[in-house]
């Protein structure tokens, strides 16, 4: 894949051109090295032979090299052909994208026709989109990619050899008409340079060569042939370090080409659209985190991503007081207009947007179903807060059952609930005279809910120099000499940690999630291998077709939302590729619990409900606002053992603590 952006003159688009057509030649010199280095030995076979017949090399050591050079010859040229069958046959990468047919998107395929008329380039083959804020040219000519996605229909009535169009869908819903056609117009002109002969070749080249490192990870090769593989794979790595700064370089020609062609083309609207590209992002990566995964992680999926983050960047601009600058243009038509079916596209790519990111089912199902906004606060938010409670109170009663300290006045109380939670992590440090209180704004980097944030204080035991961090005078002391951080640092390794229930009961749920996620896998791995079981049995279809269509499978959903329902994984190795987030740690992993414990107390006992934030996801309202201070009182629970700020601001908001919560 490769993208185009950037300023620039007519001489530099002529340069740019030069310099990519001269790097192109460098990777096919590569190309004709390699090849001129496996015929090397059959030529040299070939002038023993000749000297032998004109007389010149007789004797007994000379048909003795003749039958050396000859076997070398004959041995380098299989493995040479072998390389070459390898290269041009395996299959390379493709992008998990929603494909648009020109009936899906009219609109959109005569506005990039137009674009590409206007910038005298041919136009793109087809028109695809990615959960993704960016857009790029994408080489699908490869027949393992024609063989299953058939000929393309041409946007402008180019031929099979021009590159795909892939589209980021947030672009869609969050841009206006005229900036997305500013912003495809850099991308759009890359598609002149593209289909120059030696470009064309020298990228082929290189996916070619790509795409035979990862063979020998092919599932399914006996030992014999896997050995074959591991040795292709390694001329392949040779030959790609020996191009690779030459396509680097050549890719960059190509982009400032396509970048300097695009300036006359909506430059001024594309300066302008550059700042919503950015916006854009920033808007989607807070979805996708904070909203997207707590539905991903209950086997629910957000079934408009696209339209949540327009209100997402909405809400953001309100925040940063921006809305004023921003409404005009939201009264400009949307991108989003220039499909016929705005609610099925949005699906497609949210569906897709959860296999990626999360590694979710291909097809929705029972334990995979979609979700509407409006039904998230109660579909998501209140059933994923009362099972981490069920968890929580699941992990107490093992440790009950083991003799934990979980039971003191708590244990006689019947049902879960929250008195009984605060009893257990009180016990290793109840507060007293000499406590310090806790400081609500010094905390307030982790007031959501929802955003348990390992720079807070939240991690590992190892880097949390807690023990004296409840004394005033080391407290101070700590502030005015910071290179003493090391000492105690290493004093920490050697001390009880500060809160022993919470880490215990932080251990306990690690491991319940561990088996979970475990399980999860299993179930994954045996339907994962039916259905690989049931492909392998199915009767060939044709004799020759058959060896396609088991390189294609990976594309069997590229139309309806990206890699192939096979082994639940993608073109590029198992889903999800991008995962969103680094495992939590145990005290992470109990501040949510403990957090999700009081929003249920307080959704059945107070005047609370279940809520979404567009930028931090899951939240607690209380009186129909936000509640913001939540946070920082439970990590002075968890990890000061202090539960005197949770109780007063349960005495605060009229939580009932020792109330049963109903759980799932």
């Amino acid at each position: 894949m490769y993208g185009v952006s950037g300023t620039g003159s007519v001489v530099g688009e002529e340069w740019g051109a030069r310099a990519a057509r001269s790097r192109a030649l460098a990777v096919l010199r590569v190309r004709g090295r390699a090849l001129g280095l496996a015929v090397l030995p059959a030529a040299v076979a070939v002038v023993l032979y000749a000297g032998g017949v004109t007389g010149h090399f007789t004797g007994p050591g000379w048909d003795a090299a003749r039958w050396v050079v000859t076997v070398l010859a004959v041995l380098t040229l299989l493995a040479a052909t072998a390389v070459g069958l390898v290269v041009a046959r395996a299959r390379p990468a493709a992008t998990p994208t929603v494909e648009l047919a020109e009936t899906a998107a009219p609109d959109l395929y005569r506005l990039v026709r137009d674009l590409a008329d206007r910038l005298d380039v041919p136009a793109p083959s087809a028109i695809a989109l990615t959960p993704d804020c960016d857009s790029w040219l994408e080489d699908r000519t490869h027949r393992a990619h024609r063989a299953h996605l058939g000929p393309h229909p041409a946007v402008g009535g180019a031929g099979d050899g021009a590159p795909v169009l892939v589209i980021g869908s947030p672009f869609l819903w969050w841009m206006r008409v005229g900036e997305l056609r500013a912003v495809l117009a850099p991308v759009v002109a890359g598609t002149g340079p593209a289909a120059h002969p030696d470009i064309a070749a020298a990228r082929r080249f290189v996916r070619g060569l790509d795409a035979a490192v990862a063979v020998p990870g092919t599932p399914g090769l006996d030992p014999l042939r896997r050995l074959g593989a591991h040795g292709v794979g390694q001329v392949a790595r040779v030959l790609l370090r020996a191009c690779r700064g030459h396509a680097a370089e050549m890719e960059r020609g190509v982009a400032a080409a396509g970048s300097e062609r695009a300036q006359a083309v909506d430059y001024g609207v594309r300066i302008v659209a550059q700042e919503q590209v950015g916006l854009a992002y920033a808007g989607w990566d807070r979805l996708l985190t904070r909203v997207a995964l707590p539905a991903w992680r209950m086997g629910r999926w957000p079934a408009k991503l696209d339209a949540g983050v327009v209100s997402a960047l909405t809400e953001l601009s309100r925040r940063d007081r921006l809305a004023d600058g921003f409404s005009s243009r939201l009264g400009e038509r949307p991108a989003c207009d220039l499909l016929e079916e705005p609610g099925a596209v949005d699906e497609a790519t949210s569906l897709l947007a959860a296999r990626l990111f999360h590694g979710g089912p291909a097809e929705p199902g029972p334990d995979w179903s979609p979700v509407e906004w409006s039904q998230y606060p109660e579909e998501v938010v209140d059933r994923k807060w009362r099972t981490d409670a069920a968890r929580l109170h699941q992990v107490l009663d093992g440790l009950g059952l083991s003799g934990s300290a979980a039971g003191s006045d708590a244990a006689a109380d019947d049902g879960p609930t929250l008195t009984r939670v605060i009893a257990h992590l009180a016990l290793a440090r109840p507060a007293g005279p000499g406590a310090v209180p806790l400081d609500v704004e010094d905390r307030d980097g982790a007031a959501d809910p929802a955003d348990t944030d390992p720079g807070i204080g939240i991690g590992t035991g190892e880097d949390l120099p807690l023990p004296e961090a409840h004394n005033d005078e080391a407290h101070h002391d700590d502030e005015d000499h910071p290179e003493a951080d090391g000492e105690v640092l290493a004093e920490a390794d050697d001390e009880d940690p500060v809160n022993p229930a919470a880490e215990a009961l932080a251990g306990a749920l690690s491991a319940l999630l561990a088996r979970e996620e475990a399980a999860r896998e299993a179930r994954v791995a045996a339907a994962t291998a039916l259905t690989t079981a049931a492909a392998s049995e199915s009767p060939d279809r044709t004799d020759r077709g058959d060896k396609t269509d088991r390189t294609d499978r990976g594309d069997k959903a590229d139309r309806s939302g990206g890699a192939s329902p096979v082994v639940v994984s993608g073109p590029d190795g198992p889903l999800p590729l991008f995962p969103l987030q680094p495992p939590r740690s145990g005290r992470d992993l109990l501040a949510d619990h403990v957090t999700a414990m009081v929003c249920c107390a307080a959704v059945d006992t107070a005047e609370a409900a279940p809520g979404l934030d567009w930028l931090d996801g899951p939240a607690l309202l209380v009186g129909g606002e936000r509640a913001v201070d939540l946070g920082p009182r439970v990590l002075a629970l968890v990890e000061d053992g202090d539960p005197e700020p949770l109780r007063a601001w349960l005495a605060r908001t009229g939580v009932r603590p020792e109330k049963p919560v109903r759980l799932v």
